[in-house]
């Protein structure tokens, strides 16, 4: 009878080691899925993970709408989350670029209306999309793509046209970024910024209340170059740059 308990008692010390080495197994398995879930969560959070990736349709978007190469995309979207972890760029962040970079104009009001042209969706931020999209269109973008983007900027209530009052106001903020010595050098018709505005309305033979159609706009610029200059700030290399550096 003793042999007999012994032996059960052995049995049920090694049950209820195989029973503790299950349950073990058990937790580690459970811990192993945790950590994995988790993972994978900080993956889905822009910014939490250097592993985040651009989704597939994402990115051929932007391979097919911009100059920049896949590696390149890709690379520059970890840049940009190493930067910004919110997935986004705030206006006050945008204007802290253009400050940084001019330190000795006003280009607040410029900024500003940068921002508004490339946030599509006015949510006051700009994601992945639309800060590449800046970067590409303020560089090298094609010209149709440029003039598109410059009747955005003048489209300041985004109503699909563009008034005269709206013109003075996109070259007077372009005038504030232009140091008073440079302008000293402008021809006399262009020097200031009403003087521009005139030039630019009178070529398009608008009277003072009429307003200009994105048609009329992108056609008129294309069929004269030097409208282009007039319309535009002439250094957006410079800021592509900052924007590049993303040193907030």
């Amino acid at each position: 009878m003793r042999a007999q308990r012994n032996k059960e008692t052995v049995e049920e010390k090694e049950t209820d080691k195989e029973q503790r080495r299950d349950r073990a197994k058990d937790r580690e398995g459970r811990n192993r899925e945790k950590n994995r879930g988790q993972r994978s969560r900080n993956t889905g959070e822009m910014g939490n993970s250097k592993s985040v990736s651009l989704s597939k349709d994402l990115l051929e978007d932007l391979k097919l709408n911009t100059k920049y190469s896949e590696e390149q995309l890709c690379t520059g979207y970890q840049t940009f989350l190493r930067e910004c972890p919110s997935g986004r760029i705030s206006k006050q962040q945008f204007e802290a670029i253009y400050i940084k970079f001019f330190p000795d104009a006003d280009p607040k009001a410029y900024a500003r209306h940068v921002f508004r042209s490339f946030d599509s969706n006015s949510d006051g931020m700009l994601d992945f999309k639309e800060y590449i999209m800046a970067l590409h269109l303020t560089s090298s973008g094609r010209t149709i793509q440029k003039l598109e983007w410059a009747f955005n900027l003048y489209d300041v209530d985004h109503n699909g046209s563009i008034t005269k009052k709206e013109i003075q106001e996109i070259v007077e903020s372009i005038f504030n970024m232009i140091s008073k010595e440079d302008q000293k050098n402008l021809p006399d018709d262009e020097n200031t910024p009403e003087k521009r505005a005139d030039k630019i309305w009178d070529f398009f033979g608008k009277k003072e209340n009429d307003k200009l159609t994105e048609e009329e706009f992108i056609q008129g610029v294309m069929d004269n170059k030097n409208i282009l200059r007039l319309v535009q700030f002439d250094q957006p290399q410079k800021v592509q740059e900052r924007l590049k550096e993303m040193k907030h």
